[in-house]
Protein backbone atom coordinates (compact mmCIF):
# COMPACT_ATOMS: atom_id res chain seq x y z
CA UNK A 1 0.00 0.00 0.00
CA UNK A 2 1.44 3.31 -0.64
CA UNK A 3 2.04 6.11 1.76
CA UNK A 4 -0.66 8.68 2.22
CA UNK A 5 0.14 12.37 0.55
CA UNK A 6 -0.55 13.88 3.23
CA UNK A 7 2.19 11.68 5.14
CA UNK A 8 4.97 13.53 2.18
CA UNK A 9 3.60 16.79 2.72
CA UNK A 10 3.96 16.72 6.63
CA UNK A 11 7.30 15.16 6.16
CA UNK A 12 8.79 17.86 3.42
CA UNK A 13 7.47 20.74 5.73
CA UNK A 14 8.61 19.36 8.79
CA UNK A 15 12.60 18.61 7.46
CA UNK A 16 12.30 22.06 6.19
CA UNK A 17 11.74 23.40 9.63
CA UNK A 18 14.16 20.98 11.27
CA UNK A 19 16.68 22.38 8.56
CA UNK A 20 16.22 25.97 9.38
CA UNK A 21 16.30 24.76 13.32
CA UNK A 22 19.73 23.62 12.92
CA UNK A 23 21.09 26.57 10.66
CA UNK A 24 19.50 28.50 13.45
CA UNK A 25 22.23 26.95 16.23
CA UNK A 26 24.82 26.14 13.87
CA UNK A 27 27.11 29.14 14.98
CA UNK A 28 27.33 27.79 18.67
CA UNK A 29 27.57 24.13 18.05
CA UNK A 30 30.87 22.52 17.16
CA UNK A 31 31.34 21.48 12.98
CA UNK A 32 31.35 17.62 13.61
CA UNK A 33 28.73 17.75 16.14
CA UNK A 34 26.39 19.71 14.05
CA UNK A 35 26.91 17.37 10.87
CA UNK A 36 26.24 14.40 12.83
CA UNK A 37 22.68 15.49 14.24
CA UNK A 38 22.11 16.93 10.46
CA UNK A 39 23.46 13.33 9.33
CA UNK A 40 20.47 11.43 11.09
CA UNK A 41 18.06 14.18 11.72
CA UNK A 42 17.30 15.20 7.91
CA UNK A 43 18.36 11.14 6.88
CA UNK A 44 14.51 10.95 5.06
CA UNK A 45 12.05 8.60 6.55
CA UNK A 46 8.15 9.24 6.45
CA UNK A 47 8.38 11.42 9.26
CA UNK A 48 5.44 9.06 10.74
CA UNK A 49 5.22 10.86 14.60
CA UNK A 50 5.67 14.35 13.61
CA UNK A 51 2.70 13.69 10.82
CA UNK A 52 0.60 12.51 14.23
CA UNK A 53 1.27 15.50 15.83
CA UNK A 54 -0.19 17.72 12.85
CA UNK A 55 -2.95 15.65 11.47
CA UNK A 56 -4.38 14.78 15.03
CA UNK A 57 -4.15 18.86 15.70
CA UNK A 58 -6.27 18.94 12.50
CA UNK A 59 -8.34 16.54 13.39
CA UNK A 60 -9.46 18.55 16.51
CA UNK A 61 -10.27 21.36 14.61
CA UNK A 62 -6.90 23.56 14.83
CA UNK A 63 -6.69 25.87 12.02
CA UNK A 64 -2.98 26.78 11.84
CA UNK A 65 -0.31 23.79 11.43
CA UNK A 66 2.30 25.99 12.39
CA UNK A 67 1.02 26.16 15.67
CA UNK A 68 1.71 22.81 16.36
CA UNK A 69 5.10 22.92 14.12
CA UNK A 70 7.26 22.76 17.56
CA UNK A 71 5.50 19.88 18.51
CA UNK A 72 6.25 17.79 15.80
CA UNK A 73 9.63 18.99 15.51
CA UNK A 74 10.17 18.25 19.14
CA UNK A 75 9.26 14.61 18.90
CA UNK A 76 11.06 14.20 15.83
CA UNK A 77 14.16 14.82 17.48
CA UNK A 78 13.20 13.04 20.38
CA UNK A 79 12.90 9.73 18.42
CA UNK A 80 16.08 10.18 16.19
CA UNK A 81 18.11 10.39 18.95
CA UNK A 82 16.91 7.31 20.33
CA UNK A 83 17.63 5.58 16.69
CA UNK A 84 21.16 6.57 17.17
CA UNK A 85 21.51 5.12 20.54
CA UNK A 86 19.56 1.89 19.92
CA UNK A 87 21.58 1.34 16.32
CA UNK A 88 25.20 2.25 18.83
CA UNK A 89 27.30 -1.44 19.33
CA UNK A 90 25.86 -1.77 23.24
CA UNK A 91 22.82 -1.53 21.95
CA UNK A 92 21.60 -3.18 19.10
CA UNK A 93 24.64 -3.16 17.12
CA UNK A 94 23.27 -1.74 13.51
CA UNK A 95 25.29 -0.73 10.91
CA UNK A 96 22.24 0.47 8.88
CA UNK A 97 19.06 2.92 9.02
CA UNK A 98 16.92 4.16 6.61
CA UNK A 99 18.72 3.08 4.02
CA UNK A 100 22.50 4.60 5.05
CA UNK A 101 25.32 3.78 7.91
CA UNK A 102 24.14 4.14 10.99
CA UNK A 103 25.13 7.46 12.88
CA UNK A 104 28.61 6.04 14.69
CA UNK A 105 29.68 3.98 11.20
CA UNK A 106 29.65 6.91 9.35
CA UNK A 107 31.21 9.52 11.86
CA UNK A 108 32.24 7.21 15.32
CA UNK A 109 30.77 6.28 18.34
CA UNK A 110 31.75 8.89 20.63
CA UNK A 111 30.42 11.52 18.02
CA UNK A 112 26.84 9.62 18.12
CA UNK A 113 26.23 9.13 21.60
CA UNK A 114 26.80 13.20 21.68
CA UNK A 115 24.63 13.87 18.76
CA UNK A 116 21.83 11.38 20.41
CA UNK A 117 22.34 14.02 23.19
CA UNK A 118 22.14 16.68 21.78
CA UNK A 119 19.22 15.81 19.57
CA UNK A 120 17.29 14.93 23.13
CA UNK A 121 18.37 18.21 24.28
CA UNK A 122 16.83 20.03 21.48
CA UNK A 123 13.27 18.45 21.65
CA UNK A 124 13.10 19.98 25.09
CA UNK A 125 14.71 23.00 24.21
CA UNK A 126 12.06 23.63 21.28
CA UNK A 127 9.33 22.69 23.05
CA UNK A 128 10.46 25.62 26.23
CA UNK A 129 10.40 27.94 23.50
CA UNK A 130 7.32 28.00 21.37
CA UNK A 131 5.44 30.50 21.41
CA UNK A 132 2.43 28.89 23.69
CA UNK A 133 0.38 29.54 26.55
CA UNK A 134 2.65 28.98 29.50
CA UNK A 135 0.86 26.00 30.83
CA UNK A 136 0.83 23.92 27.77
CA UNK A 137 4.25 24.67 27.15
CA UNK A 138 4.80 22.87 30.67
CA UNK A 139 2.55 20.33 30.24
CA UNK A 140 4.03 18.83 26.74
CA UNK A 141 7.27 19.49 28.16
CA UNK A 142 6.16 17.23 31.42
CA UNK A 143 4.41 14.38 29.34
CA UNK A 144 7.34 14.49 26.71
CA UNK A 145 9.46 13.93 29.47
CA UNK A 146 7.38 11.03 30.88
CA UNK A 147 6.99 9.26 27.53
CA UNK A 148 10.73 9.41 26.76
CA UNK A 149 12.40 8.46 30.02
CA UNK A 150 12.62 5.80 32.44
CA UNK A 151 8.92 5.42 32.76
CA UNK A 152 8.29 5.53 28.87
CA UNK A 153 10.83 4.97 26.22
CA UNK A 154 13.74 4.28 27.88
CA UNK A 155 12.23 2.27 30.70
CA UNK A 156 10.98 -0.30 27.61
CA UNK A 157 14.63 -0.09 25.95
CA UNK A 158 15.42 -1.37 29.37
CA UNK A 159 12.91 -3.85 29.67
CA UNK A 160 13.59 -5.33 25.95
CA UNK A 161 17.33 -5.69 26.71
CA UNK A 162 16.34 -7.84 30.09
CA UNK A 163 14.26 -9.82 28.06
CA UNK A 164 16.90 -10.48 25.51
CA UNK A 165 19.65 -11.29 28.16
CA UNK A 166 17.40 -13.41 29.85
CA UNK A 167 18.60 -17.14 30.07
CA UNK A 168 14.94 -18.18 29.89
CA UNK A 169 12.48 -16.30 27.50
CA UNK A 170 9.02 -15.50 28.31
CA UNK A 171 6.14 -16.99 26.82
CA UNK A 172 4.04 -14.41 27.70
CA UNK A 173 2.54 -11.89 25.01
CA UNK A 174 1.16 -9.32 27.63
CA UNK A 175 5.22 -9.53 28.83
CA UNK A 176 5.78 -8.41 25.26
CA UNK A 177 3.02 -5.56 25.20
CA UNK A 178 4.52 -4.12 28.15
CA UNK A 179 8.08 -3.45 26.72
CA UNK A 180 6.37 -1.95 23.77
CA UNK A 181 3.44 0.16 25.20
CA UNK A 182 6.45 2.39 26.55
CA UNK A 183 9.43 1.40 24.48
CA UNK A 184 7.56 2.35 20.88
CA UNK A 185 3.97 3.65 22.64
CA UNK A 186 4.39 5.88 24.60
CA UNK A 187 5.88 8.66 22.31
CA UNK A 188 3.81 7.93 19.52
CA UNK A 189 0.66 8.63 21.99
CA UNK A 190 2.21 12.16 23.12
CA UNK A 191 1.83 12.78 19.19
CA UNK A 192 -1.72 12.01 19.92
CA UNK A 193 -2.53 13.55 23.17
CA UNK A 194 -0.40 16.91 21.75
CA UNK A 195 -1.73 17.78 18.83
CA UNK A 196 -5.63 17.19 20.77
CA UNK A 197 -4.10 19.72 23.23
CA UNK A 198 -2.28 22.26 20.78
CA UNK A 199 -6.15 22.66 19.47
CA UNK A 200 -8.14 23.29 22.89
CA UNK A 201 -10.06 19.77 22.06
CA UNK A 202 -12.41 19.03 24.80
CA UNK A 203 -11.30 16.04 27.71
CA UNK A 204 -13.66 13.53 25.47
CA UNK A 205 -12.23 14.47 22.07
CA UNK A 206 -8.53 14.47 24.45
CA UNK A 207 -9.43 10.98 25.34
CA UNK A 208 -10.24 9.55 22.30
CA UNK A 209 -6.93 10.45 20.28
CA UNK A 210 -4.90 8.69 23.43
CA UNK A 211 -6.80 5.73 22.48
CA UNK A 212 -5.72 6.36 19.30
CA UNK A 213 -2.24 6.83 19.90
CA UNK A 214 -2.64 3.58 22.16
CA UNK A 215 -3.97 1.22 19.35
CA UNK A 216 -1.10 2.64 16.50
CA UNK A 217 1.73 2.31 18.77
CA UNK A 218 1.58 -1.32 19.34
CA UNK A 219 0.18 -1.76 15.50
CA UNK A 220 3.11 -0.01 14.72
CA UNK A 221 4.86 -1.88 16.58
CA UNK A 222 3.68 -5.61 15.35
CA UNK A 223 4.09 -3.97 12.23
CA UNK A 224 7.24 -3.60 12.34
CA UNK A 225 7.94 -7.40 14.06
CA UNK A 226 6.65 -9.00 10.92
CA UNK A 227 8.79 -6.96 9.27
CA UNK A 228 11.83 -7.67 10.53
CA UNK A 229 10.80 -11.10 9.94
CA UNK A 230 9.62 -11.11 6.69
CA UNK A 231 11.25 -7.96 4.57
CA UNK A 232 14.39 -7.56 3.03
CA UNK A 233 17.22 -4.93 4.38
CA UNK A 234 17.15 -2.92 1.46
CA UNK A 235 13.29 -2.81 1.58
CA UNK A 236 13.58 -1.92 5.14
CA UNK A 237 16.08 0.58 5.34
CA UNK A 238 17.29 -1.38 7.97
CA UNK A 239 19.19 -4.70 8.76
CA UNK A 240 15.98 -7.17 8.83
CA UNK A 241 16.45 -10.75 10.79
CA UNK A 242 17.74 -8.92 13.82
CA UNK A 243 14.99 -9.50 15.95
CA UNK A 244 15.30 -13.26 15.56
CA UNK A 245 19.32 -12.99 15.39
CA UNK A 246 19.08 -11.64 18.87
CA UNK A 247 16.73 -13.76 20.46
CA UNK A 248 14.46 -11.18 21.05
CA UNK A 249 10.57 -11.66 22.15
CA UNK A 250 8.36 -9.83 19.58
CA UNK A 251 5.11 -10.76 18.50
CA UNK A 252 5.65 -12.85 15.68
CA UNK A 253 8.32 -14.74 17.83
CA UNK A 254 5.59 -15.26 20.42
CA UNK A 255 2.34 -15.58 18.40
CA UNK A 256 3.47 -16.60 15.05
CA UNK A 257 3.04 -14.90 11.77
CA UNK A 258 -0.13 -15.12 11.56
CA UNK A 259 -1.53 -14.51 14.77
CA UNK A 260 0.83 -11.26 14.67
CA UNK A 261 -0.97 -10.21 11.62
CA UNK A 262 -4.21 -11.03 13.19
CA UNK A 263 -3.64 -9.04 16.03
CA UNK A 264 -2.63 -6.23 13.88
CA UNK A 265 -5.85 -6.16 12.27
CA UNK A 266 -7.36 -5.83 15.99
CA UNK A 267 -5.10 -2.75 16.47
CA UNK A 268 -6.48 -0.86 13.66
CA UNK A 269 -9.93 -1.54 14.68
CA UNK A 270 -9.25 -0.33 18.05
CA UNK A 271 -7.73 2.90 16.23
CA UNK A 272 -10.47 2.84 13.61
CA UNK A 273 -12.68 2.90 16.68
CA UNK A 274 -11.36 6.06 18.27
CA UNK A 275 -11.61 7.88 15.22
CA UNK A 276 -15.41 8.58 15.51
CA UNK A 277 -15.81 11.07 18.30
CA UNK A 278 -13.47 12.76 15.11
CA UNK A 279 -15.82 11.77 12.41
CA UNK A 280 -15.08 13.43 8.81
CA UNK A 281 -12.09 15.53 10.08
CA UNK A 282 -10.63 12.18 11.17
CA UNK A 283 -9.83 10.28 7.97
CA UNK A 284 -6.28 10.87 7.64
CA UNK A 285 -5.76 9.47 10.70
CA UNK A 286 -8.09 6.17 9.51
CA UNK A 287 -5.76 6.00 6.70
CA UNK A 288 -2.44 6.57 8.55
CA UNK A 289 -3.96 3.23 10.65
CA UNK A 290 -4.70 1.38 7.49
CA UNK A 291 -1.14 2.31 6.23
CA UNK A 292 0.43 0.97 8.47
CA UNK A 293 -1.25 -2.19 8.55
CA UNK A 294 -0.51 -2.67 5.47
CA UNK A 295 3.14 -2.46 6.11
CA UNK A 296 2.81 -5.41 7.75
CA UNK A 297 1.38 -7.48 5.13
Amino acid sequence: MQAPDFLSVHAGRVERALTRALDARAPAVPEQLLAAMRYSLLAGGKRVRPALVLEVYLACGGEQPDDAMPAALAIECMHTYSLIHDDLPCMDNDDLRRGMPTCHKKFDVATAVLAGDALQALSFALLTQADWDESLVVALSRKMALAAGCQGMVGGQMMDMLEESSAVKTSEILAVERIHVHKTGALICWCCEAGALLAGAERNIQDACVRYGKAVGLLFQIADDILDATASSEALGKSAGKDAEQHKATYVSILGLERARELAGEMCDLALEACEPLAERGEHLRELAHYILERGK
